[in-house]
């Protein structure tokens, strides 16, 4: 099998990786339009805020024998040769060819948008941090999960910071607007303004312009406004193309030989723009090209949404916006403590956790996003499940407590038996499960739990010895 992959991110990556895993005879042929090696886009707002370095985010290199093309990009797909060309004229022949390309900033159609910086590689981090060097302030337009994370990355340096959304609250995809309204308040205690309801109507190179001419001085703007999918190079080989590739469950196109995965592709009807789904999406793709599964299939998704952002703790999952109906099939547990930036929110229907915000302390997340995942009844009275200890039925998020099911590290579906087992073998600490399991290599959220298991194990060893 002579297999290509079109993209280098990290839904490519992973294909890579887990096709190597099942047949390291495969010949796979990588084309990256990036001319850095893969890295962890996820954790790009950890590198805006100095808490880690470029070098901190790559991904593991690929396994010897894979062809790497970086900064080489594919131009054109001949599905009946089955073979791709590049833009310096290069023609590769494929048995099966995979799309991971990813997507594109969503640029506002506003006067002077090339004066602003888009927020999506690496190396538009590398522009927005020579720029901050020297800038007084900085203006963010968007105030989605990227936004977010970028406005606190820039005022964790030292900027002053002003965050523009368009909509009546912060994240309004994710959060309700007492959620978004808490967001605020408690980005505003670290050094950001939030302006929502902002129109924009021009950027300039020494600020932004709202409706009704206030300007807004600013050396730096960044671009958060939310993504495309790439599908040029689809629609012009003749592949069914929507909202991104549109692809079947075993996300393969209109044409057999053609998948595609990640942020590009449309399944079901929906394009997911998180890395956790492309991830899923890459092992059902090499169990099926390798046939090391031929039954494997994609079957959606269930989101749990993590801001990175220092000091401000949020977890989103599921049906976020519904409210009580009439009918009481609908019910909402809610509380809120803005003085402390608290807020919290279930959302429950036929007795099962369809929905959930948790922001700022939130020592119940880890069994919250368990019970969403597996769908499973809730246990005991709702209101345990937001504050631990007041329901006896309420299951706790200790490890002696967790069963070996729970699913610790949703970005790579890592379980805490998987880490048990990890451990039993012989990786007794957080960098050797890791290199096991890939544990904490998505989002990051998860270090604290995975490092909270290994040390319980190490305490029950002891406590045994």
């Amino acid at each position: 099998m002579r297999l290509v992959v079109i993209g280098n991110g990290m839904a490519g990556a992973r294909l890579v990786d887990e096709v190597r895993a099942r047949d390291k005879d495969a010949r796979v042929t990588v084309f990256g339009a990036e001319t850095r090696a893969p890295y962890n886009r996820v954790l790009l707002s950890n590198v805006l805020a100095g808490t880690a370095a470029p070098d901190h985010v790559r991904l593991p290199e690929p396994a010897a024998g894979v062809s790497v093309r970086l900064g080489v990009t594919v131009t054109a797909i001949d599905r009946a040769a089955r073979t791709v060309r590049t833009a310096c004229g290069q023609v590769e022949p494929y048995d099966v060819l995979v799309l991971a390309t990813g997507s594109e900033p969503f640029l506002p159609p506003v006067p002077g948008v090339e004066h602003a910086i888009a927020f999506r590689t690496m190396d538009d981090c590398v522009r927005i941090l020579r720029r901050a060097g020297t800038a007084e302030a900085a203006v963010v337009i968007g105030g989605g999960l990227l936004g977010v994370e970028a406005a606190r990355g820039l005022a964790g340096r030292g900027m002053p910071v002003t965050l523009l959304h368009l909509a009546g609250h912060l994240m309004d995809r994710q959060l309700d607007a007492e959620a978004g309204l808490v967001l605020g308040e408690a980005l505003a205690g670290l050094g950001v303004t939030v302006r929502t309801g902002a129109d924009v109507t021009a950027v300039r190179a020494d600020g932004v312009e709202l409706g009704g001419g206030e300007l807004l001085p600013a050396g730096l703007v960044v671009l958060a406004c939310g993504v495309r999918p790439v599908v040029g190079l689809a629609r012009e080989a003749g592949l069914a193309v929507d909202r991104g590739v549109v692809v079947d469950d075993r996300l393969r196109t209109s044409d057999p030989a053609v998948y595609a995965i990640g942020e590009c592709a449309q399944h079901d009807g929906r394009v997911y723009g998180l890395v956790a789904p492309a991830w899923e999406q890459a092992v059902v793709v090499a169990d099926l090209v390798t046939g090391a599964d031929p039954a494997a299939r994609y079957r959606g998704s269930r989101l749990v949404t993590r801001l990175k952002a220092r000091s401000v703790e949020l977890a989103a999952m599921g049906e976020t916006h519904l409210t009580e109906d009439a009918a009481g099939q609908v019910e909402v547990v809610r509380f809120t403590h803005r003085a402390r930036g608290i807020y919290r929110k279930l959302v429950i229907r036929d007795d099962r956790l369809v929905g959930a915000i948790l922001l700022g302390e939130a020592p119940t997340v880890g069994t919250l996003t368990q019970l969403f995942d597996r769908g499973g009844p809730l246990p005991g009275d709702p209101a345990g499940l937001l504050f631990p200890g007041l329901s006896a039925a309420t299951p706790a998020d200790s490890p002696v407590r967790m069963p070996d099911s729970a699913r610790v590290c949703e970005c790579n579906n890592v379980t805490k038996g998987r880490i048990r087992a990890c451990w039993e073998d012989g990786a007794r600490d957080l960098a050797a499960v890791t290199a096991r399991t890939r544990a904490t290599t998505g989002c990051g959220s998860c270090r604290d739990a995975v490092e909270g298991i290994i040390g319980w194990l190490c305490e029950q060893e002891e406590v045994h010895a």
